[in-house]
């Protein structure tokens, strides 16, 4: 900000108050005009506001837009390829080879490119348990990039704290450097490029904060499971007799929405570790979507869009009320809040339990309105559709998407993330469930009576009665059928949901239209996963469908 005037900004007075002695020029960067270290939110309220990054909106959210990427860039990240990870990587579609003399080269272009310029550093934790814990440091151009890194990580909790602090990982985040593709070997002039080597991620020409988190998370998929702990793209809560429930899903899916329950306490939203001692959170805050929010549905995220420190991306406010209109997409769907864990009434402040998952919960939303809103997975039905991972992707989640979702299939219900082949995260789920007596269980959140065109969407409120029934054991007293075509069981009744809710067969006009549909989507799951042969047992193949004759 100061490149070429010199002058104090809002926070310039207690810049150096939280600095590390670790210091920025451990990461390479010189002649920085200035430093944030770990600022606060109000003085980072104060720096984003004077330098015009967004604004304060009614009730206290600081709302920002993000321009042309409003999503992950899914397709322009990248992991180096060297000694740590060549045989360990799944290389592939999400898992790019990127090479080590090319990210040297990136690397030293971002560090002359940020010479001069004022930066926000905060220093940070990953994982709430001590053991599992890792010290990261975010490196930005934004300020309100820091006070995202602030809310959805743990923080240090004093002075003392923030002196000692020595990452163990960094994200540099350069939203204004553009990659040169012919230089620099990207796509475009975008890209998240991950070093195990270095320990360093660099982020380029993308504002979307999303990318901080996702970053940090990968990072954990592929240091976590080599110490025997299960990484997890799924929310997690626990009930008062200490029973602890995951609900994986992708966007879209309603996975936060689930399990912000207020009868159950929230661990956290989205990443979590699973070790012999219990569950625990990787981050210290939630980030969740708020498009269409409803005070009525969604009590407790709703809430955090009118308070002081959350971060709204991409949220549409009339600009003389500065009231919101979480209605609105002219932005895109992927409208998004970043928040602290502790805004959210009945969490588990620890971040952690020492007990283990009691139900396992598979979120899928199928727009093709055939699969019905939960079924009971033995354990080779649950690392099948684990690793197949189908959903629906909802418009907006991701660049390049239309109107219309698009049947996906994403393993482990997180692939752009997952680093280890998908058997490896599946296996180890197996294992534990089994250790630990849990049931795991498909639930689709998706269409009933038609596809998306024609059906509707299943309410929140039968998806609320179908988890609650399901993790309270009332499912347990209920008759079960076995499902013509993936096996799996189909419970006959639940209380407060009608029945044509539970057989979705019923609902559709056209019985033959379903069949034909329903087969479809079996064709597709085989076709899939064909995609983990090698190096998946056969007999988990065996658990998938079957095609009707």
């Amino acid at each position: 900000m100061s490149k070429y005037l010199k002058f104090a900004t809002p926070a310039a007075a207690q810049a150096g108050d939280l600095k590390s002695r670790f210091g920025i020029g451990n990461h390479g960067l010189t002649h920085i005009d200035r430093v944030y270290w770990n600022l606060p939110a109000p003085a980072l309220y104060e720096e984003a506001t004077f330098r015009n990054e967004g604004s304060m909106a009614h009730g206290g959210p600081f709302v920002v837009n993000t321009g042309k990427w409003s999503a992950r860039a899914a397709q322009e990240k990248y992991v180096v390829r060297e000694n740590s990870t060549e045989d360990k990587i799944w290389w592939g579609e999400y898992n790019r080879p990127y090479n080590p003399e090319l990210f040297a080269a990136l690397h030293a272009r971002i560090q002359a490119f940020l010479q001069d310029e004022e930066l926000f550093v905060q220093d940070c934790y990953v994982g709430a348990d001590p053991k599992y814990r890792m010290p990261v440091r975010i490196i930005t151009e934004y300020a309100w990039h820091s006070l995202f890194a602030r809310n959805l990580f743990i923080t240090p909790q004093n002075q003392d704290d923030y002196q000692s602090h020595v990452p163990e990982f960094t994200v540099i985040v350069a939203p204004s450097f553009h990659c040169d593709p012919r230089l620099d070997g990207t796509r475009s002039s975008t890209a998240i490029i991950l070093d195990f080597s270095k320990r360093l991620v660099l982020i380029c020409n993308t504002s979307y904060a999303g990318e901080i988190k996702k970053s940090l998370f990968t990072v954990m998929n592929f240091l976590l499971p080599l110490r025997e702990v299960l990484a997890m793209h799924c929310s997690a809560n626990v009930g008062a007799d200490g029973d602890v429930a995951l609900f994986f899903g992708l966007s879209g899916t309603g996975k936060t929405t689930l399990s912000a329950d207020p009868n159950r306490r929230l661990i956290g939203d989205d990443e979590h570790g699973w070790s012999d001692g219990g569950i625990f959170n990787f981050e210290g805050g939630c980030y969740a979507k708020v498009i269409r929010l409803s005070a009525e549905n969604e009590p407790e995220i709703y809430a955090t869009t009118r308070r002081f420190g959350t971060v709204l991306e991409n949220v549409v406010q009339d600009r003389t009320s500065r009231k919101l209109d979480l209605d609105d997409d002219r932005f895109t769907e992927n409208t998004r809040a970043g928040y602290p864990l502790e805004f959210i009434p009945n969490v588990v402040p620890e971040g952690m339990v020492n007990s283990h998952p009691r139900n396992v919960v598979l979120l899928t939303c199928d727009a093709q309105g055939v699969l019905p809103p939960i079924a009971r997975l033995d354990p080779e039905h649950a690392v099948y559709h684990f690793m197949s991972g189908y959903t629906s992707k909802i418009a907006g989640t991701e660049i390049g998407l239309g109107i219309e979702p698009e049947i996906a299939f994403s393993a482990c219900f997180g692939a752009p993330f997952m680093v280890h082949h998908p058997f490896v995260y599946a296996d180890m789920l197996r294992k534990k469930m089994l250790k630990h007596n849990a049931t795991c269980w498909l639930v689709n959140t998706g269409w009933v009576g038609g596809g998306w065109n024609v059906g509707k969407r299943i309410s929140i409120r039968h998806t609320r009665n179908l988890l609650n029934a399901a993790l309270d054991g009332e499912l347990d007293q209920v008759e079960f059928r076995k499902d013509k075509l993936f096996g799996f069981d189909v419970p006959l009744s639940c209380p407060d949901v009608p029945t044509d809710v539970l057989d979705p067969s019923t609902s559709w006009g056209n019985k033959d239209e379903y069949w034909k549909r329903y087969d479809a989507l079996a064709a597709r799951y085989i076709e899939n996963f064909k995609l983990y042969s090698d190096g998946c047992p056969e007999e988990v193949a065996g658990a998938g469908p079957t095609r009707l004759k």
